[in-house]
């Protein structure tokens, strides 16, 4: 019997790593398709031109826009996320979408936007390396983004514990969780200082409904406007952040204190949110649920209607809907922004499933 329970443990164990390394891996499609846009950055001229274009810089700042920023280095997510926020929109006239990238897909990145229209919207795509603002003294996680190695021996002994807690530290090996691109959420009034309302949406989400109304949920006096009334609960995906109110606040002061980097690194095993979780504390109002979806990433069992019926579908968890893992019926809600037919697409195999 003791055999047999080991060998189950063992078993656990295994399924467990191979879906952490699926999880955590970049399909060889997407990964082409970086490459491929890269290089055409390099060599085509149309895909280096400015955006927006230079007549529309002004509106970058112009808080009568909607404003979406975006933070994420998967290109082919983000074309997603654009896709369908404006296919979604009754005025995507008034969208203005600022992606931000790390240096090595900047270049992919631009391309890929450049060459494919999201019009009548307004894009713009930065890399981290191009706001003189992020530096090691104004972003304390730089530090540690820097020296990742000892985020992950912190977590070295993945053996004598139970399944639960050795997902959990897997979990925290995930390189999303040391990439500065997902601190970023946290320095938003000082990225953007000339706008007052945003909404911040993750990679993993797809937008069904127009997304107008939110500019005009009054906070009342709050920060963070997310799904949960109860605080300890709220949840990325999308957010809806008043900037202007924010930038009164000490929540950055809080983030840093809790995420306290130099010294005890628990805050680490899930990301950002514990310790962004505390440092809104007090600065969250509650909009209805059906705004914002959850689970399209772990639950297997998520009900299609609920989901047809949520204006942002959000696929948190491992199984992400352009990796193999992920869920087959829940798949098509994403893969239906994807622009099969752009020889980049094609010529990277990455085909509709």
């Amino acid at each position: 019997m003791e055999k047999f329970e080991r060998e189950i443990r063992e078993s656990k164990f295994a399924e467990l790593m191979n879906k952490h390394f699926t999880a955590s891996s970049i399909p060889k499609g997407i990964h082409c398709l970086s490459l491929r846009l890269t290089d055409e950055y390099s060599s085509n001229a149309h895909a280096r031109r400015q955006l927006p274009a230079p007549e529309l810089l002004p509106l970058l700042s112009d808080n009568s826009y909607h404003h979406f920023i975006l933070s994420t280095d998967n290109i082919l997510a983000a074309s997603v996320v654009v896709t369908s926020t404006v296919a979604s929109s009754l005025r995507p006239e008034k969208i203005v979408f600022h992606v931000i990238t790390d240096k090595k897909t900047y270049a992919g990145m631009h391309s890929w936007f450049a060459l494919n229209s999201v019009s009548p919207a307004i894009i713009e795509v930065k890399g981290v390396h191009q706001f003189e603002w992020l530096t090691r003294e104004n972003v304390p996680v730089l530090e540690a983004v820097e020296s990742h190695n000892s985020i992950r021996n912190y977590y070295h002994d993945l053996s004598d514990t139970t399944p639960r807690m050795f997902a959990s530290k897997l979990q925290a090996r995930s390189p999303k969780y040391i990439s500065l691109l997902n601190h970023l959420r946290i320095y938003l009034p000082e990225l953007f200082p000339n706008l007052d309302k945003v909404v911040f949406l993750d990679d993993d989400v797809v937008i069904q409904r127009d997304l107008s109304p939110l500019w005009d949920i009054d906070l009342k006096g709050k920060v963070n406007d997310n799904l949960d009334s109860e605080e300890c609960a709220w949840a990325y995906g999308m957010n809806v952040f008043d900037l202007h109110t924010w930038r009164k606040t000490s929540i950055r002061e809080t983030y840093h204190s809790w995420q306290n980097l130099k010294s005890n690194l628990t805050m680490w095993k899930l990301g950002t949110l514990p310790p962004a979780l505390i440092a809104f504390k007090g600065h969250v109002h509650a909009i209805d649920p059906e705004w914002h979806m959850l689970g399209l990433g772990y639950q297997n069992k998520t009900d299609i209607e609920s989901v047809k019926r949520a204006a942002v579908i959000h696929y948190n968890g491992q199984s992400k809907p352009w990796l193999p893992i992920g869920f087959e019926h829940l798949r098509p809600f994403w893969t239906k922004y994807v622009n099969y037919s752009n020889d980049f697409v094609r010529n990277c195999h990455i085909m509709e499933t």
